[in-house]
């Protein structure tokens, strides 16, 4: 089982627009991030998605995946989600729509807003299904886990795959560590966790509290995403405990 790394930046990316790279060295290529989302593979190379970026094209591009076996969504904030239409293309080969899972409230939000990704329209077909997770606990080879985090006023859905003996924890986009999250994230393999910046924000994790979660959690090894142009690659690595990984867009490891 492992995981690869699509994107590892905030909401407005590394450069922010303005070629501004902020504290960031821009000579450093892991420094160059795109939006949050990963790719998890079991030993059968069968894929889950979480979350379609806004930069999902170039993302599934650079590292080579033509297909994935279900989507996962965290939420539906824009950088999460709004890549969603650039999962077209994997309907193609495909008998039935390409299998879709988030909680009661994204489920909504994503066919709100994306009603013909789930509906069709004008004779083309449905693209995907979408389904609450509290549905189901097996996905495309995976067991899964999952639960609410707090995300400054609203939540976001941590996930634990399960596949091969092995554990992959996905947490972005929180604020605040819960006793149920400690409890979903138990003494996994490798926690994905979100650390927006070093200085604490009212709707992201910043560097202590991720490091924190990885520590009360008992996880084996930390990655770090979502991370701000203030969050230059080099200088964290320097400033990381050695079971903390500063993660970068094309990371892939194994559990």
């Amino acid at each position: 089982m492992k995981f690869r790394m699509l994107g590892s930046g905030t909401s407005t990316g590394v450069p922010r627009i303005g070629n501004d790279w902020g504290e960031c060295d821009p000579l450093e290529p892991r420094n160059r991030r795109s939006r949050v989302s990963i790719i998890v593979e079991n030993d059968a190379g069968q894929r889950i998605l979480v979350d379609t970026s806004t930069d999902l094209r170039a993302q599934l591009l650079a590292n080579d995946i033509g297909k994935v076996d279900a989507v996962f969504w965290t939420h539906d904030h824009a950088d999460h989600c709004h890549g969603i239409d650039d999962l077209r293309v994997m309907r193609y080969d495909r008998s039935n729509p390409l299998p879709g899972f988030g909680s009661s409230k994204t489920c909504a939000n994503l066919r709100r807003r994306f009603d013909y990704i789930f509906e069709g329209q004008h004779g083309y077909p449905t693209l995907m299904s979408l389904k609450n997770i509290e549905e189901t606990r097996l996905v495309a080879g995976f067991s899964f886990d999952h639960v609410e985090m707090p995300h400054g006023p609203v939540t976001s859905t941590g996930f634990r795959f399960e596949a091969d003996g092995k554990s992959i924890v996905y947490a972005t986009d929180f604020s605040e560590i819960t006793p149920a999250m400690l409890k979903c994230f138990d003494r996994a393999d490798i926690l994905v966790v979100d650390c927006l910046r070093r200085r604490p924000h009212p709707t992201h994790a910043h560097l202590d509290m991720a490091i924190d979660l990885a520590r009360r959690a008992k996880v084996r090894h930390a990655v770090l995403t979502h991370m701000d142009k203030s969050m230059d690659y080099r200088s964290l690595c320097a400033e990381v405990p050695d079971h903390v990984t500063v993660g970068f867009d094309g990371l892939e490891m194994a559990a």
